[in-house]
């Protein structure tokens, strides 16, 4: 089997979208490779980390990823499983005009950042976008103005918090978040994973909060939600997934879910499930 499995879902002036899989054998870093076009990658199954330089970013369904043209990057694969990612190749002047000027580099239809945080509306649009894509039942000039807000959001002011820890302090948290999607079933306490991490609890909690804008339980929760979103097609069982995921009850999954989403997960399974 190939180690990278690509599907095109649109190809249009505005924007080109790929389905990409990847199995994920490479546990260390890949040779090097360099990307003929910037690209917007917005993982929603699995983890990787994509190494620029002496940089690093930990690619998981919380995050999009800025895949710069001409800029030479590695991936490693610390976790078995393999990942999936939507990713969105926008026309330079589209990224451009999309793009706050602050996170553009001068001149350059290229980012200055190497990932931001996403918040779960746009985790929904990646999965309604794909689903619908994959379906056909998304005109084009429907799935580009979805795509166009869902860059919108992502690179906007509410959720373009870029973070500005020491190298030390982002280490540290790239770590926790491996540790989480490890095992998202799994009910961790700060002791364990300040333990599995190295460094006391009140400090990671700190700077996991500064770092990510995020609490470790609402950041695991996102996790947890994202996987909900990629399995609601294909399982028929929501009691099984939510007990899968790592919460207490159905209730305490659909609460969970209806907050982060708007609806009940049974609600979005219809709506994904029109796509199908």
């Amino acid at each position: 089997m190939p180690e990278f499995e690509v599907s095109r879902l649109l190809d249009s002036a505005t924007v080109t979208v790929r389905d990409v899989h990847c199995r994920g054998e490479c546990r260390h870093r890949s040779a090097e490779e360099c990307s003929a076009a910037t690209h917007l990658v917005f993982p929603y199954r699995g983890v990787y980390v994509r190494h620029v330089g002496s940089e690093q970013s930990v690619a998981d369904a919380n995050h999009v990823l800025f895949f710069n043209a001409g800029q030479a990057y590695q991936v490693s694969h610390p976790l078995q499983g393999g990942d999936a990612c939507l990713s969105l190749e926008l026309a330079p002047t589209i990224l451009q005009e999309l793009a706050p000027a602050e996170l553009l580099q001068p001149g350059e239809a290229a980012l200055r950042e190497q990932s931001l945080r996403i918040d779960a509306r746009a985790q929904a649009l990646v999965a309604l976008l794909r689903h619908g894509l994959q379906r056909g039942v998304l005109e084009p000039l429907e799935a580009e103005g979805l795509l166009l807000t869902l860059v919108c959001r992502s690179l906007g002011p509410r959720t373009a918090r870029a973070p500005r820890a020491a190298r030390l302090q982002g280490s540290l948290v790239d770590r926790v978040k491996l540790l989480l999607a490890s095992d998202l079933s799994r009910r961790w306490t700060l002791a364990e994973i300040a333990a599995a991490v190295g460094g006391s609890p009140v400090y990671l909690t700190q700077v996991f909060q500064q770092v990510e804008g995020l609490p470790l339980y609402r950041y695991q929760l996102r996790l947890r939600l994202a996987r909900a979103l990629d399995r609601l097609v294909q399982d028929d069982d929501l009691s099984a997934l939510a007990l899968e995921l790592g919460f207490s009850s159905h209730s305490h999954f659909a609460a969970a879910f209806r907050q982060a989403y708007g609806r009940s997960p049974s609600a979005f399974k219809q709506v994904l499930g029109k796509s199908v």
